[in-house]
C-alpha cells in the first residue's frame, strides 16, 4: 500500500500505481473530455487565492506556483492575455477608471472596488457625453504569439467576457441591480459598450493564434444560496442575448465556452446549455437546488461540469478525510461516464489547509483513472 503526503492510506495497490502512466498531455486530457472522448484520467484544475497558494509551496517545498502544479498533477490553464498600451492608468485603479483598495479579510486580502465612476449618472445621455469607455486598441495583441512558448502541453484560455461584473464596479452593486427595473435604458447602453470590448477582445486574441486557444471565458455570477440574484426575465434581458455573440464567435473560432455562474442557478442551466455554453463551473453543491447528481442526471449529456469540491466547509474546515470523501463522490457522481474536471468550487482560501488542499489533487490523481 502507498501513503500519501496527506496523511491518509490505504488508497490503491503499490503495484497498481506503478503500471499507470499518463499518455496525455494535460491540453490532451482536457479536449478529450470536452470532445467526449476517453481521457487517460481525470484532468484536474487549480483555483486559489495568493495566499492559499503560498502556503501549499511551502508545504511541498517547492519554489514556484508552477512546480507546485506539476508536483500535484494539476492539469492547469495558461490564460494569454494582450498588453495595455492605452492612456496611463494612476495607481489602484483600472483601465475604466473604477478605483480599488486592498480590504482584509483576516487571513488573506482582496481587491475591492471603493469607487464608481458612473454612479452620478441619471441617464445613457449622460454617459455619452461625460464618460470615455476604453478602446480595443488601447490592448496590443502582437505578444499573445509569444505567450505560447514553454506552454505549447497545457490548455489555452484566451478571451474573458463577465460585463455585468464590471457594470457594478461602475455604478455601485447595489444601484447596478436597481438599474435594471429602474433605469434599463443606461444598463443596455452601458453593456452594449462592454459588449463590444469583451467582444473584440476575444476577437482580436482568437485571430492573434486560430487553433491554439481552447478555452474562452463567458461568466457572470447569477446565483446566491438559495436562488438566482436576477429574475429570469432579467437574465433573458440584459444578458443571455449579448452572451449569445461572445459565444457565437467563440464556437465559429473552434474553442469551448467555459462558463462561470456561481450558487444556486439550478433555474438558469436550461437556458445557459440552450445559449451554446459547453462547461459549467464551479458546480457549489452545498447550494439550494444544487444536488449533484440530479444534476448530471438532467444535463451530464450536454455539458461538462468543472469543480464540484466545496470550498465553503469541506475545504477549510473539513479533515482530510472529508476532502478524500468528497472528492471520490465527485468522481462518481460528476464523472460518471465522462463529463468533469476535477477543481475547487472557485477559490481556494487560505483559511484552507495546505493538508487539505494536497488531499484533495493526490485523491483526484489516484482515483481518477479511466
Amino acid at each position: 500500500m502507498i501513503k500519501t503526503n496527506a496523511g491518509w492510506q490505504d488508497l490503491i495497490p503499490l503495484s497498481e500505481t506503478a503500471m499507470r502512466k499518463e499518455t496525455m498531455t494535460p491540453r490532451e486530457r482536457w479536449l478529450a473530455v470536452l470532445n467526449r472522448q476517453k481521457p487517460d484520467r481525470v484532468p484536474m484544475d487549480y483555483w486559489a487565492t495568493p495566499e492559499a497558494t503560498e502556503k501549499t509551496m511551502t508545504h511541498l517545498k517547492c519554489h514556484s506556483e508552477r512546480e507546485t502544479m506539476e508536483k500535484l498533477h494539476v492539469d492547469f490553464v495558461v490564460e494569454v492575455k494582450p498588453a495595455y498600451v492605452g492612456p496611463p492608468v494612476p495607481a489602484q485603479h483600472d483601465e475604466f477608471g473604477c478605483k480599488y483598495q486592498n480590504i482584509s479579510y483576516g487571513t488573506g486580502e482582496y481587491e475591492e472596488c471603493i469607487s464608481y465612476p458612473l454612479a452620478r449618472f441619471t441617464s445613457a445621455e449622460e454617459i455619452k457625453r461625460s464618460y470615455t469607455w476604453p478602446n480595443p486598441d488601447w490592448w496590443d495583441y502582437s505578444g499573445i504569439k509569444k505567450l505560447l512558448k514553454g506552454n505549447e502541453k497545457y490548455p489555452i484560455l484566451g478571451g474573458n467576457y463577465e460585463p455585468f461584473l464590471i457594470y457594478k464596479k461602475l455604478r455601485g452593486e447595489e444601484q447596478a441591480y436597481m438599474d435594471m427595473a429602474l433605469n434599463p435604458e443606461i444598463v443596455h447602453y452601458s453593456l452594449n459598450r462592454l459588449l463590444h470590448l469583451g467582444y473584440e477582445n476575444t476577437r482580436r486574441i482568437l485571430e492573434q493564434i486560430p487553433d491554439k486557444v481552447i478555452l474562452s471565458y463567458v461568466a457572470e455570477d447569477m446565483g446566491a444560496q438559495d436562488d438566482l440574484l436576477f429574475s429570469p426575465a432579467h437574465i433573458h434581458e440584459f444578458l443571455i442575448p449579448r452572451m449569445k455573440k461572445v459565444i457565437e464567435l467563440i464556437h465559429q473560432a473552434g474553442a469551448f465556452v467555459f462558463h462561470h455562474n456561481d450558487g444556486s442557478i439550478r433555474r438558469i442551466i436550461p437556458d445557459m446549455i440552450e445559449a451554446g455554453i459547453d462547461i459549467l463551473n464551479p458546480i457549489q453543491w452545498r447550494c439550494e437546488n444544487m444536488d449533484r447528481a440530479e444534476l448530471k442526471n438532467e444535463f451530464g449529456d450536454s455539458v461538462v461540469f468543472h469543480g464540484g469540491i466545496d470550498n465553503q466547509q469541506t475545504l477549510p474546515f473539513g479533515t482530510v478525510d472529508d476532502v478524500k470523501e468528497e472528492v471520490l463522490e465527485n468522481l462518481r457522481i460528476l464523472g460518471n461516464k465522462g463529463g468533469y474536471i476535477l477543481a475547487p468550487c472557485h477559490n481556494i482560501q487560505a483559511v484552507s489547509s495546505a493538508e487539505n488542499i494536497v488531499t484533495m489533487y493526490e485523491t483526484g490523481y489516484e482515483n481518477g483513472w479511466t
